[in-house]
């Protein structure tokens, strides 16, 4: 069993109790929601315990309150991609609200940020009213976000279509970064009180963790983990200056917030914020149960946030390799090398000693598995197929799948597909697996050991391929 680190229980609870009571200074609150609602495998790696979905579990206590609306910028149709999933941003509006929706939460609607006329974007439009999804358009606003005089007046924020909602708390996310969420929670507010309806604004990001210090390994696996958007942590000068307490903060936040300050300011007459750390509403930092499990899974994953970056930059050489240097930059800070990843010490000597590619994966408790490739397997298969019968017990010269059945397969990769590599990948030597299975116990209960796979840390000598 994953050792914990993170009381998941008591975030949901606390975290939902946080909300509500930030609700109960307004009639109606808007929501900023940054980071994943679900799949949010960044938290879980470096929170053991924390559940990819407990933002969506923790919004589910408040359901009958909350609504919520997707905003998307129309420049992003064009030309964003989500990075984890490898789908188009507008297709990952669609995504969102199945899974909202699936678990009977309201989805008012989408609103297209920064809209302007293109057959693509229109195209979207059209595709969400056919489907029956209410959408909104706001506008670009020129001198966005400084020019507060001309925003917070009917050339600027009244231009935008007011987004009638029915609930009062509105949850305002997006598919990404940069989607214009907090454009759309203050549009809103201006449009509220225009209609005499004070309602308020929240900020929930899950990261930088504010009461977590600067340096922490968490803090720092955040800025590994947005290197490539630039974002740098920081301490809050404004929350320091109020209330001579040290938060942490990110720079694009403290940046804007004296403009946000005017804003509120402009709308309410005055702001109830003193600092960018008072619009938020995150008690994830209270959630830590044991600080030397979180900062060792943070520190894996800023090691693994340079080995995805340097990926990245060796499938698309065109591409800045900065990131990569930020996230080497990191490494001081936290002061930590590859060393600290013990697969990819193993990874490495396997190749080395082998001459050909390698990988290594650290089971649960501690055991590092080898694998290389071979005339019948690659590297990932390999490893795949050592690790399981490490977990079944069974010895490591023993074969699990028989060549009766890899043979057939290799056949019809090169001989129907056309396919120049034989070797099987992850995915074709767990069908072979499966209908080994059938008839051999071995291959039975080497199958049945996947499950223990879960959370286990792996690296690669070589790039792998997609289906790997």
């Amino acid at each position: 069993m994953r050792t914990l680190g993170f009381d998941n229980d008591k975030y949901l609870q606390l975290q939902s109790e946080r909300i509500k009571e930030r609700l109960s200074h307004y009639g109606k609150l808007y929501m900023e929601f940054g980071g994943k609602l679900f799949d949010d495998f960044h938290a879980s790696r470096v929170l053991p315990g924390f559940m990819p979905d407990s933002k969506l579990q923790m919004l589910l206590q408040l359901k009958d309150e909350a609504e919520l609306i997707i905003a998307i910028s129309s420049n992003d149709i064009i030309n964003k991609v989500r990075g984890d999933l490898g789908i188009p941003y507008d297709q990952d509006v669609l995504r969102l609200i199945d899974a909202f929706r699936s678990v009977n939460l309201s989805v008012n609607s989408v609103v297209l940020t920064q809209y302007t006329q293109n057959t693509d974007v229109d195209g979207f439009i059209d595709l969400l009213v056919k489907l029956n999804i209410k959408v909104y358009k706001h506008y670009n606003i020129k001198g966005y976000p400084s020019n507060v005089e001309f925003i917070v007046s009917e050339e600027g924020f009244g231009k935008n279509e007011y987004v009638e909602t029915t609930k009062d708390l509105v949850v305002v996310t997006a598919p990404g970064p940069g989607s214009g969420k907090m454009a759309v929670c203050l549009s809103q507010l201006y449009h509220e009180n225009k209609r005499g309806i004070k309602a308020g604004y929240a900020k929930f990001e899950t990261f930088p963790i504010w009461n977590l210090p600067l340096k922490h390994p968490v803090n720092l696996a955040y800025e590994a983990a947005t290197a490539d958007l630039n974002d740098v942590n920081m301490i809050d000068p404004f929350h320091l200056e109020a209330y001579n307490t040290l938060a942490v903060n990110y720079n694009r936040d403290v940046e804007v917030f004296p403009i946000l300050d005017a804003i509120f300011t402009k709308i309410w007459g005055q702001s109830p914020y003193k600092s960018p750390t008072d619009m938020g509403v995150n008690m994830i930092g209270y959630c830590i149960t044991d600080n030397e499990i979180v900062v060792k899974a943070a520190e894996q994953e800023i090691i693994r946030r340079f080995y995805s970056a340097k990926c990245r930059y060796l499938r698309h050489p065109h591409l800045d390799e900065s990131e990569v240097f930020k996230i080497e930059l990191l490494f001081k800070q936290a002061n930590i090398s590859v060393e600290n990843r013990p697969v990819v010490k193993a990874a490495l000597d396997k190749a080395e000693q082998t001459g050909m590619p390698a990988t290594a994966l650290q089971l649960e408790d501690g055991t590092i598995i080898t694998g290389k490739t071979s005339s019948l397997l690659g590297a990932s298969a390999a490893l795949l197929l050592n690790a399981l019968k490490y977990l079944a017990g069974i010895p490591d010269k023993q074969p699990i799948i028989s060549p009766s059945i890899i043979e057939p397969l290799q056949h019809l990769k090169i001989d129907h597909f056309g396919n120049s590599n034989p070797r099987l990948h992850t995915d074709e030597v767990l069908v072979a697996l499966a209908i080994c299975a059938v008839t051999s116990p071995s291959a039975e209960l080497a199958m049945n050991q996947i499950s223990k796979l879960k959370d286990c840390e792996m690296h690669s000598s070589v790039l792998l391929a997609n289906v790997d």
